[in-house]
Parts: C-alpha cells; structure tokens; sequence
C-alpha cells in the first residue's frame, strides 16, 4: 500500500545547489506564489542545523529579503526547542541530523507544545524512511540541501501561507514508500555495528548478548527488510535512511 501524499503540496520541479544558485544553466523554480508575506509583519524564520556554514548562508539571504525576519538560530534540536519557545517563529528551517535531540525529535517536541508550528525539513537526506519519519513527526515540507536558495525562501513563504512543500524526487519517494515492520532499536542497533564491519561475536560483546541471540536479530532484520545477507540489509538500510553514516 502506498503512502497517500498530504494535502495542498507545492512540489519544486527542478533539483539545483542549495548555495551555487545556479545548476545546468537553468534556474530551479517551484509551482507558488512568491508574495511577501503581510505588509509590516515580516515572516519570522528558525534556522536550526549543526553546521555553521549552512547558517550562515541561509542568515545571508534571508537577511537581504525584506519580508523575512531571522529571528533565532541553533546548533542542535534540543536549543531549537529552547529558540521556538523564546522567539515564537512564524516558520522553522530544521536540520535532521543534529546533535543533542535530532530533528524529528525536535520536530515532534516543538509541535507537542505548539500544534500550529510550521517547519520545514531541510538535510541533505533522501531515504523515503527519513522523509516518512520527518512529515509523520509534523514537518509541513521535506526539502533537499541540493536546492536553490531561491526555492527555499518560496518554501519559506509557501508553508507561511499553510501549504506544504515537498520537491519532485521527495515527492515520489513519498509515493513508493511502503510500510514495513519496523526495526526494534535492538535491531537497529545491531545492524548499526554490522554496518562497522563488526562480527557476529563483537557486535555480541558490545550489546551483551550471545553470538547466537545476534544471528536472531539478523534473521529477523532480514525477514523485516526483505534481504538475503549482511551486506544487503546494511546497503538498504542506508539508502532508505534507517542507518546513516557518521
């Protein structure tokens, strides 16, 4: 069964650089208005992610749109949950993979206590398990850190005026994507060490279990992912976003 896509979803059309603005000699364009948001009350913008030059390019362009407000920025999710209830932002620009609480943590935190929070998803992270997990937790769009700037200050805009906004590719993962059983954290974190190239009786050592408890583990990992191997379960798992790499 395939996952229904949600409601009134602005889809951009053409993948570009988040920071070249420019990609194949044609520029990125996304099917919304791009009006400013009320006259006098700018829109109020989060942006939460743990790398600086990331902040500072999206604090660059928003600085220079007279209709948008950097209001607050943050290292991880943990201070993205302190910066929204201090600041109060209109839309929040959240990274996924973030120390200290990660993204989808942060997004489910902020909209436990504010319903109507509007953020954006912004990572560099494709998987339709990321994407999945990212619009379950509340985020009103999913974009790709391969965008134009462009595009994100009209996803900005979009999702201010209560739109969603996910991009072509995100799109049709959303639309492939199939529930499956999910992995307990046991799992995920055996298939974690599998994934460091770990043996059956060190990843037992590790987690304090037989070499035989963690050929279960594997058994129904496989069962559950539909793989026939190890290294199957660890190349799928990476690119449906269950596991990433550090």
């Amino acid at each position: 069964m395939r996952a229904a896509l949600p409601d009134r979803v602005v889809v951009a059309r053409t993948p570009a650089c988040l920071f070249s603005g420019v990609q194949g000699g044609a520029r990125a364009t996304m099917r919304i208005d791009d009006k400013a948001g009320p006259a006098g009350a700018p829109i109020r913008v989060l942006v939460a992610d743990d790398h600086p030059v990331v902040r500072n390019g999206l604090a660059g362009v928003i600085a220079q749109q007279p209709e948008l407000a950097l209001v607050a920025e943050a290292p991880n999710g943990r201070l993205a949950l302190e910066r929204f209830r201090e600041h109060r932002p209109d839309v929040v620009l959240m990274d996924l993979r973030m120390p200290d609480m990660d993204g989808v943590s942060a997004i489910k935190a902020i909209r436990a206590e504010f319903p109507d929070a509007r953020i954006l998803a912004l990572t560099t992270y494709d998987g339709d398990v990321d994407i999945y997990r990212a619009l379950e937790a509340g985020a009103r769009g999913y974009l790709i850190k391969d965008m134009l700037l462009t595009d994100v200050l009209s996803a900005i805009r979009a999702v201010h005026r209560g739109e969603r906004v996910i991009p072509t590719a995100v799109a049709a993962k959303l639309a492939e994507f199939t529930p499956r059983t999910d992995l307990t954290p046991r799992e995920v974190e055996v298939l974690q060490l599998v994934a460091r190239g770990l043996s059956n009786r060190d990843v037992g050592g590790i987690i304090g279990r037989t070499d035989e408890t963690v050929k279960v583990h594997l058994k129904n990992i496989f069962a559950k992912l539909g793989v026939a191997d190890r290294t199957e379960a660890v190349t799928l798992a990476l690119s449906r976003g269950i596991l990433h790499l550090h």
